[in-house]
């Protein structure tokens, strides 16, 4: 039978055409969450890579070990201070065009540590790099979870939670490698770096949109920062747990290639990789290996190994054993990993949904300041004091904040209601 309306018919069906040309093709859903899953490990793979490279730095153009850790640091405080200010800006724009920019960013990043001929250019492509890391890893995290097939959102989550620690240790293995192998190491790593993000951000614009973009994006940008009424008194028993694991991050991402030079008599970039890859990698693989308990024991078995780690690791720089320096490292990176991820996996339920976002800036507070200034402060205390002298003294005083930590994690232990662990 005709249609009645043979124009308004063919008037529909061409408008629809239109539409559906109009619309942009976007990857996938399964596409979109491993791509996104691998930027994430990209962002903190680039985080480690200039570790290894630090030594190659300070040999070409003599800068002092003081200013060697201001470059480490301000790379977490850049981080930080985007992350209080862009942390939620993607709940109200979306997520693609905020890690769109983060990508954006990073690329220059890579860019500049080709630059660079000094250390003040090595500074400001740390600055650069933090701030698009910053940027990313709100935004980032959220898409992955986001991203995830309904089926797999418990998967979204533990590569969040995974990537950071894995992408430092195979970052810093990686370049170390390269530092070894290569003739032009800074050319190889920050190269392929600056092509894999710029090929990054070119995807992430076929990427789907997670987000339905909502007002108050400005008013985002002012920094909250609080503690759930429930969470604080746990938040203030696990201040020592955040200060001894990420200062202790701090020790091995800015000074272990120097300690491996100057203290073990090491010139070799595999070596200085490895020092990160193992503490890192092991962080990674502890939440895993602790998950079977329940809360708050993995945060006392992680510091407790951190405790014993920090022993080993002032042994083996007393006797100058490099295998004891290894050991001690891997048993220490089962509490930096596993500490800090029980602690979070304590706090989070006892914030409420619209307060998760302000206590997680408190953590990130309290986990990058921890992070980069007393590694900063140990830098300037090379000079007058010495580099094994600094290292030990740091270690000993992390080792008492580590037994402090152990011994507040296993007082309040009676007084938590259990918690079943993850796993269950």
């Amino acid at each position: 039978m005709p249609s009645p309306c043979p124009d308004l018919a063919v008037s529909t069906a061409a408008t629809a055409a239109v539409a559906a040309r109009a619309k942009p093709r976007r990857l996938p859903q399964g596409v979109a969450f491993a791509l996104l899953a691998a930027v994430l490990f990209a962002f903190f793979f680039a985080a480690s890579a200039p570790s290894p490279l630090f030594v190659v730095f300070q040999h070409a153009w003599h800068f002092s070990s003081s200013m060697l850790t201001v470059a480490f640091a301000i790379y977490a405080i850049a981080l930080l201070l985007s992350l209080l200010v862009a942390g939620s800006l993607s709940d109200h724009i979306g997520r693609r065009p905020v890690v769109l920019a983060a990508l954006v960013l990073q690329a220059v990043a890579m860019g500049l540590f080709l630059l660079a001929h000094d250390i003040g250019g090595l500074i400001v492509a740390r600055v650069v790099q933090g701030v698009a890391t910053g940027v990313a890893s709100g935004a980032l995290s959220a898409a992955v979870v986001e991203a995830a097939p309904a089926s797999r959102k418990r998967l979204g989550g533990l590569i969040t939670s995974v990537s950071p620690l894995a992408g430092l240790a195979v970052g810093a293995l990686l370049t170390g490698m390269a530092v070894k192998l290569s003739v032009q190491p800074v050319v190889l790593v920050f190269g392929v770096l600056g092509a894999v993000f710029a090929l990054g951000a070119a995807v992430v614009l076929w990427m789907p949109e997670t987000v339905t973009p909502r007002p108050g994006a400005l008013a985002s940008l002012v920094p909250r920062v609080s503690i759930p009424a429930k969470a604080r008194a746990e938040f203030v028993r696990g201040l020592p747990v955040f200060i001894a694991v990420w200062a202790l991050g701090g020790l091995f991402l800015s000074l272990a290639p120097s300690l491996m030079l100057h203290v073990f008599g090491i010139d070799n970039g595999v070596v200085n990789g490895l020092t990160i890859a193992v503490l890192s990698g092991m962080g990674a693989l502890a939440p895993t290996l602790l998950g079977r308990f329940a809360a708050p024991r993995p945060a006392i078995f992680g510091m407790a190994s951190m405790a014993a780690g920090l022993v080993l690791l002032l042994v083996s720089l007393a006797t100058r054993s490099l295998a004891l320096f290894f050991v001690g490292t891997a048993v220490a990176g089962v509490g930096f990993g596993g500490a800090f991820s029980a602690l979070v996996q304590t706090l989070a339920p006892l914030a409420q949904p619209h307060e998760r976002g302000e206590l997680f800036a408190a953590i990130f507070v309290v986990s990058y300041l921890a992070f980069s200034l007393p590694a900063m402060l140990a830098g300037f205390l090379v000079a007058p004091v010495g580099l094994l002298n600094t290292v030990e003294g740091y270690a000993a005083v992390l080792l008492l904040i580590a037994a402090f930590g152990t011994w507040r994690q296993w007082a309040g232990l009676r007084r938590q209601p259990r918690v079943a662990p993850s796993g269950e």
